[in-house]
């Protein structure tokens, strides 16, 4: 990391405490790191200085630097200092467990701070998450589910299904792409545990660590770990109000190379791709042999009557590996989504997932087959696409009532989200922090970007009209001191 922000802090050990000094310190600034308040990255005052500021003698602070360092959660050298360069659950194990050097041994990189703040703080009771890109559970379809899960009386067993999934399933979904334009066999089809899965596989079994994954900036990508565990190295190339600009994709690289793109309904920015620019980008990904994988996740959440085909449905040698979902559009919590792809890849994927989870549920492999089959599905997505149509228009509104000239965005063709720019430059760590304060959870836009972008994703799919409102309220209430100068 770049960041070169010192810790500040107004703690001081309690002499009084039966707890060692050295160890109230340990137990400090562990707490400081997992609360997210320092960051990955950020720097420690030097030895001398936290002696002086606690009150304790050098050789104390350097006993707590030492043991930090053999955690693996900071790391010192002469020129740059003591830096936090771990927040791995290092941090939650008793400080005597056996575990504590084995933990950061691992190839999977722990997620950014502000993402594990986010995850964790979801769950408080009564915080309004304005970034949160699920669906409300209150449109959960439940009559629909009874008559869904009804016919399963009926199933023969759950046993283990094959590598590639329920083949019942697998048909269900190759009859129902066609309506995308998308042409394909069962045997081009792999069930996942949703399309997050396919990532995984597709990280550990197609690229090889010299491998590079280009990706529109700001990405979806970027805020997972996914593929830079994996040692591939992932570049930005930035967007216009029609997609990502494809001419800015290296013609030639000595590299095993893939293009990660979510055309429609972009996460986090909202854009959907125009059809010229499809054409053009799956045109030169065809002239410069650069594999596309083309992520469907918000597909069918368009509000206008004429939606855009997948760049997939142009696809006729197998270049695209596509990927589809229901976690954002029935129920995150069936973890059913899917891999579009030639029959070589599909089998190596289905392979390598065989040996990760024996397959996906098979209850739910049973239950989403019933919803495709018997129409059910559409009928719910007619009914999502209505709702959230009516929160996108509402959030729109508010955002303008309440917010006005100190931001700019576009209403989105679709979608869960909206990416609102500030116009004037916010402490983005400070506001997540002030918003919490005030029971509102932001996904600020750094988490999905490599340069600062001064913006939040703000979703209106997870929360009623009325609390994203309130929520909107508290954010222009923090934020106007911002724009009093």
């Amino acid at each position: 990391m770049n960041k070169k922000q010192t810790c500040t802090f107004e703690w001081l050990p309690d002499r009084s405490s039966k707890i060692p000094i050295y160890r109230q310190i340990i137990h400090f600034i562990s707490a400081q790191i997992q609360s997210g308040a320092w960051e990955v990255g950020t720097q420690l005052p030097s030895q001398r200085d936290l002696a002086a500021k606690l009150g304790v003698n050098r050789s104390t602070i350097t006993t707590v630097m030492d043991e930090l360092a053999a955690d693996g959660i900071i790391e010192s050298n002469f020129k740059g200092g003591t830096r936090i360069i771990s927040n791995t659950w290092t941090l939650l194990l008793s400080e005597n467990s056996i575990w504590n050097r084995y933990v950061n041994l691992g190839s999977f990189k722990s997620n950014h701070a502000m993402i594990q703040a986010i995850n964790r703080l979801e769950f408080t009771p009564g915080i309004l998450r304005l970034g949160t890109g699920e669906l409300d559970p209150a449109l959960f379809p439940s009559e629909l589910w009874k008559k869904a899960v009804k016919p399963l009386e009926n199933i023969p067993s759950l046993n283990y299904l094959e590598a590639s999934g329920l083949y019942q399933l697998r048909c269900a979904i190759v009859r129902y792409v066609t309506k995308f334009g998308i042409i394909a066999t069962p045997d081009q089809v792999l069930i996942t545990s949703g399309s997050l899965q396919a990532l995984q596989l597709i990280s550990v079994c197609i690229l090889s660590a010299d491998s590079v994954v280009y990706t529109e900036a700001p990405t979806y990508l970027k805020s997972l770990q996914i593929f830079q565990s994996a040692g591939i190295t992932l570049e930005s190339i930035p967007m216009d109000e029609e997609g990502i600009l494809h001419h800015r994709l290296p013609r030639t690289d000595q590299r095993t190379r893939i293009l990660y793109t979510i055309p429609t309904n972009h996460n986090p920015t909202g854009i959907t791709m125009s059809n010229q620019r499809r054409k053009a980008l799956f045109e030169y990904c065809g002239v410069n042999r650069i594999p596309i994988i083309e992520d469907g996740a918000y597909e069918e959440l368009y509000f206008d009557k004429q939606h855009h085909q997948p760049i997939k449905q142009m696809d006729l040698n197998g270049d695209i590996i596509y990927l589809g979902t229901v976690s954002k559009t029935l129920s995150p919590g069936l973890r059913i989504g899917w891999v579009i792809a030639s029959e070589p890849i599909i089998d190596r994927l289905g392979d390598v997932k065989m040996q990760m989870d024996y397959g996906a549920s098979s209850v739910s492999q049973w239950i989403m087959t019933e919803f495709l089959n018997s129409g059910m599905y559409e009928q719910h997505l007619e009914q999502i696409r209505t709702e959230m149509e009516k929160r996108r228009d509402h959030g729109v509104r508010v955002l303008r009532q309440y917010l006005g000239d100190r931001v700019s965005f576009k209403s989105p063709a679709g979608g869960f989200y909206i990416w609102m720019r500030f116009n004037k430059k916010i402490p983005m760590q400070k506001l997540f922090e002030e918003a919490v304060k005030v029971g509102v959870l932001l996904n600020p836009g750094d988490i999905y970007d490599y340069a600062p972008t001064n913006a939040l994703r703000i979703s209106y799919s997870y929360l009623s009209c009325g609390e994203f409102e309130e929520a909107v309220k508290r954010l222009a209430g923090i934020t106007k001191r911002w724009f009093e100068v």
